[in-house]
């Protein structure tokens, strides 16, 4: 362990209330088992898995039950023991509010795992273990679910554990660190050991002096030296938002601004969430497969919690066990600065859903009315990617997405900081999205209209070379038809001079000798 000898600073950002003290004292507990699990085959939106169990199937609880599309695809594993009773369309866990595909599968209570197949670290090679991470469907834990066994592929000199868990209500981190801090930096010692990476610094903001203690104490019963680390260091960070997100830790930790257009890893550093290096653990060293996460379950709710929750869970069960109030009135999943209301409180949980927030009118009020910018430059001094959210605002709602992309409109992370501080009351947040997704869809139109005219210009060529081809064929024929015809006609011409000559004159016919 070593001591960092400072601090940085990020540009702007907020400090709203925590709201962590309502679950952050309860311990980790599982989650009953619902009575059925619906377990979507997409997790995000880069990747998604094709069903390779039909209805009807007996399932064993880690068995593979969605095989990893492309690349960015993670396979998806079942829950739980059972049996498969459908595969259909379910409300996904997403602001859209659409249904994916998903396998429904009903528990039989016994909880029977596949047979477990931990590696043997001391012998087993980089790609094993790396191919272990993408079977076992390990991606991020932190809400980006960004698959891991990609991340874990880039060369790196210094791994950043993120703990700083900054969004308002979320204490799923703060608990995982407490009580499982062991496999959380056994976790990070796997990835600095795939990243190549010779430092590990663990940032933790420094409202969570519990998950502190406990983090600096399993890094320090950890050999290092086994693994060739230089050092591991548990910083406290200042406790302010966001300070969670990747490009603000990676400033306060090491002083690198993660400039437009580059990645944390062209500099040589890269952040993995501490739900992340846990699962890497249970992966590698238990052989679990990702099947289940912390959830905290909180807001309007008689019994704030932090639950061991299987993926597949419906939003509903998890109010009910927490005894969600009669007047909530919807449900958010993840925290209220990126969040999203729930289309359904069936949608199930997902690799990537941290936090369940039962919502009132009195705890989060309606927003009031929209009022006119008056360009007054407070949700620029909030932002900390330093742009410039009230010009994003006029180019996205006037529809000039050439402007919008001009001010790096893709840089924005969304983290809700310029929404929270306008005194013009704008879902500044949401107008971005809205650019986002337009400027989206009008690049995979272009993309869609330039490989038509590819497509077109080919068939053209094809046709065309087709058409010269058979035009060279029948000039062929031709030509080779006329040859005949001319040698036909010369054979014919000269068939009576050689009768001619061969027939005997009339001297000949007198004279018999």
């Amino acid at each position: 362990m070593s001591a960092l000898s400072h601090l940085f600073r990020f540009h702007g950002g907020i400090k709203p209330a925590t709201h962590k003290t309502e679950s952050s004292d309860a311990r980790i507990r599982p989650a009953p088992l619902p009575a059925r699990l619906v377990v979507p085959l997409i997790q995000s939106s880069r990747g998604s898995a094709r069903p390779v169990v039909t209805v009807g199937d007996t399932v064993l609880k880690g068995q593979c039950i969605g095989e990893a599309q492309g690349q960015a695809g993670t396979a998806i594993h079942a829950p739980t023991s059972g049996t498969v009773v459908e595969i259909g369309l379910y409300p996904m866990a997403h602001a859209s509010g659409l249904d994916s595909l998903a396998i429904v599968i009903e528990p039989d209570f016994e909880e029977r795992w596949i047979e477990s197949e931990p590696l043997n670290l001391a012998h087993a090679s980089r790609e094993e273990m790396i191919l272990r991470i993408q079977a076992s469907g390990i991606v991020g834990m932190g809400g980006a679910t960004f698959p891991s066994h990609i991340k874990v592929g880039n060369a790196i000199d210094t791994l950043i554990l993120n703990g700083a868990e900054c969004e308002p209500w979320i204490t799923c981190d703060d608990r995982l660190m407490r009580e499982r801090a062991a496999d959380v930096i056994t976790g990070a010692t796997i990835l600095a050991r795939l990243t190549g990476a010779k430092r590990i610094v663990v940032g933790i903001e420094d409202n969570k002096p519990e998950a502190i203690a406990a983090m600096t104490q399993a890094a320090h019963s950890v050999g290092a030296d086994e693994i060739d680390l230089g050092t591991i260091d548990v910083v406290a960070v200042p406790a302010r938002y966001p300070a969670g997100g990747e490009k603000q830790l990676i400033r306060v930790l090491t002083g690198i601004e993660v400039t437009s257009g580059k990645l944390a890893t062209d500099y040589g550093v890269q952040c993995f969430n501490v739900g992340t290096a846990h699962a890497v653990c249970r992966a590698l060293v238990h052989g679990e497969a990702l099947v289940s996460r912390v959830v905290t379950v909180t807001g309007n709710v008689e019994r704030p919690g932090n639950y061991e929750v299987l993926l597949g869970t419906p939003a509903a069960d998890l109010l009910a066990l927490a005894g969600a109030k009669p007047d909530t009135n919807r449900a958010l999943m993840g925290g209220p600065m990126m969040g999203f209301t729930l289309p359904s409180l069936s949608t199930p949980i997902v690799k990537g859903a941290n936090c369940v927030i039962a919502a009132s009118p009195k705890l989060f009020p309606p927003a009031p009315p929209e009022q006119p910018c008056i360009r007054c430059g407070t949700c620029a001094r909030a932002c900390p990617i330093e742009l410039h959210p009230f010009e994003l605002y006029w180019f996205s709602r006037a529809k000039n997405f050439d402007k919008v992309e001009a001010y790096h409109i893709f840089d924005c992370i969304e983290c809700g900081c310029c929404t929270y501080v306008c005194p013009a009351h704008i879902p500044l947040v949401d107008y971005f999205r809205f650019a986002k997704s337009e400027m989206r869809a009008k690049n995979e139109e272009r993309k869609a209209a330039e490989q038509a005219r590819a497509r077109f210009a080919s068939r053209s060529a094809r046709l065309e070379r087709e058409k010269a081809e058979k035009a060279a064929r029948l000039a062929a024929k031709a030509a080779e038809t006329r040859a005949q015809l001319a040698a036909s006609g010369e054979a014919a011409a000269a068939a009576p001079e050689r009768q001619e000559a061969a027939a005997p004159s009339a001297e000949q016919k007198a004279d018999p000798t």
